[in-house]
């Protein structure tokens, strides 16, 4: 079968081709502009010699340009390479040696990580906003370059994206996606979700991320839906697009629906007929509070950027809180023992994963490939259970897991206790070492605005809804979390602080004996 995930945009072109794709800053793209504008990239990028399997690096924010390149390269049949926009030089530098990128496309401002030497296989700089005072503009290609291109025709197996895994232990590993991993995903989010050609998507999420460039962006554009593209997530911005653009779909992270419910609490979102959270555990709590307020749940899903990333959804014909729900359209998922063998329904171990929607591997690393993906199952990293209606709840990462005295402990399970306390905006749970223990649970706890809580309050709380040594020995107060592009809170950042504050006149904590 031949495919090409850009036939997604050659498909609004074609049927409603005066419909607006991309709203960005006071800008408008149709979707025959837009693929006008993808056509003029892709015949750019083929007089620079890119080829059919050819690496080009996307080194942007959240700007049309961005859809632009991607589609572009798509078309052609080359591997689109997402950077994150807050990677450095050494970063960079080593995913484009990685994936020996021939050319990429960044900004006046994001030029300056991209090294100047030390880049054997770099050959062109396309800069795609500000002034092209290295490299060339990619708008003045674009002007040199033909309107009309057909998408080339792919086998299901012809990679089409590499999208780098956030490195918290190590380098970096570049997860290969397919067309045939992307599009699958693209029709799965279009019947999960009920995606519809009338529907507005708001997409603040970075587009070098899976959630942001799969699940919203290209799925959004299969639909014939129209993009509403933010920079990034701004609450105010947020809240002004939704009320003026009237948003329909709203897809988020955890952290974004605290702030949202924290920053404008009474507001009456009715233009939006679906929420989604994913990338993180959501709090049952968080969900209640949102649709006591709003009417609605926040629907979840579960998957990781090698699935591409959908892989579960907890759907409206049976939701049930706190699970990611049951495996979308023929995808299978199971759980299993350190032996591989599945464990009783209830029994808590490491999530697998089998489907279209899996990676072909890891790009150049064939060992971490045959680890990670056994007899056509992708093993998650990921701890969790099934219950007896086959839904899935996930309990942690598997390197999150605190191992105290020999007792697991999984950190969300705790950070959901937290969630039920009034006073708690946001928290994060994990291990830190202990001389006898191994491990000790901390948590890391942000008040709502205008509350107050003790130490003392907070673990007496706990101690009345958990096991005592799930009870964090350590608390302490902060004012805000390290969080990644997507909003998700940075743990292995609070591991490595690892620094207990005493307790002062702001900032209050303790640390029990």
């Amino acid at each position: 079968m031949v495919m090409n995930i850009a036939q997604n945009v050659e498909r609004g072109a074609k049927f409603v081709p005066n419909k607006s794709a991309i709203l960005f800053e006071g800008k408008t793209f149709t979707y025959q502009e837009l693929n006008e504008r993808v056509n003029r990239a892709a015949t750019g990028l083929r007089a620079l010699d890119v080829k059919k399997g050819d690496r080009v690096a996307l080194f942007l924010p959240n700007i049309p340009e961005f859809i632009i390149a991607y589609l572009g390269i798509q078309k052609l049949g080359a591997i689109a390479v997402s950077i994150s926009a807050a990677l450095k030089s050494d970063e960079v530098k080593f995913i484009l040696n990685d994936c020996t990128a021939s050319v990429i496309v960044t900004t006046a401002e994001l030029v300056q990580h991209v090294p100047a030497d030390d880049l054997a296989y770099l050959e062109h700089i396309l800069i795609a906003e500000g002034e092209a005072t290295t490299g060339q503009s990619l708008h003045d290609l674009m002007a040199a370059s033909s309107p009309d291109l057909q998408a080339e025709k792919m086998e299901r197996d012809d990679p089409a994206a590499i999208l780098y895994t956030s490195g918290t232990t190590g380098f970096p590993k570049g997860a290969v996606l397919s067309h045939a991993n992307v599009i699958s995903n693209m029709y799965s989010v279009n019947y999960s979700c009920g995606m519809r050609h009338d529907d507005k998507l708001l997409l603040y999420l970075p587009l070098f991320h899976c959630f942001g460039q799969n699940f919203i962006l290209n799925a959004g554009l299969n639909a014939c839906s129209t993009i509403v593209l933010q920079r990034r997530f701004v609450p105010e911005k947020v809240f002004e697009a939704i009320t003026t653009e009237k948003i329909t779909m709203f897809f988020g992270v955890p952290t974004v629906f605290i702030r949202m419910l924290e920053m404008f609490p009474d507001y009456d979102f009715s233009s939006i007929r679906f929420n989604f959270s994913a990338a993180a555990p959501m709090s049952p709590e968080i969900v209640r509070r949102w649709q006591q307020k709003h009417g609605h749940v926040i629907y979840e899903g579960y998957g990781l950027t090698e699935t591409s990333p959908f892989a579960s959804y907890n759907h409206p014909m049976q939701y049930k809180f706190g699970s990611v729900g049951m495996p979308i359209p023929n995808v299978e998922m199971k759980v299993v023992d350190e032996n591989d063998n599945e464990v009783p329904l209830g029994e808590i171990g490491e999530l697998v994963i089998r489907g279209p929607n899996v990676m072909l591997g890891y790009w150049n690393r064939p060992e971490a490939t045959a680890k990670a993906i056994k007899n056509g199952w992708f093993y998650s990293g990921d701890m969790g259970w099934m219950d007896e209606d086959g839904y899935f709840y996930i309990a942690d990462r598997l390197k999150d897991m605190i191992n105290l005295s020999g007792f697991k402990v999984y950190p969300s399970e705790v950070e959901r206790v937290f969630y039920q306390h009034p006073a708690v905006a946001e928290v994060a749970v994990y291990g830190v070492p202990h001389p006898t223990r191994g491990e000790m649970v901390k948590a890391s706890v942000r008040l709502k605005e205008g509350c107050s809580v003790t130490v003392e309050e907070l673990r007496e709380f706990c101690e009345q809804r958990m096991a005592n040594y799930k009870v964090p020995r350590a608390i302490e107060f902060v004012e805000s979390f390290p969080k990644n592009p997507t909003g998700k809170i940075l743990k292995r950042v609070l591991r490595q602080r690892n620094i207990y504050k005493v307790a002062s006149k702001n900032v209050p904590a303790a640390i029990a004996n």
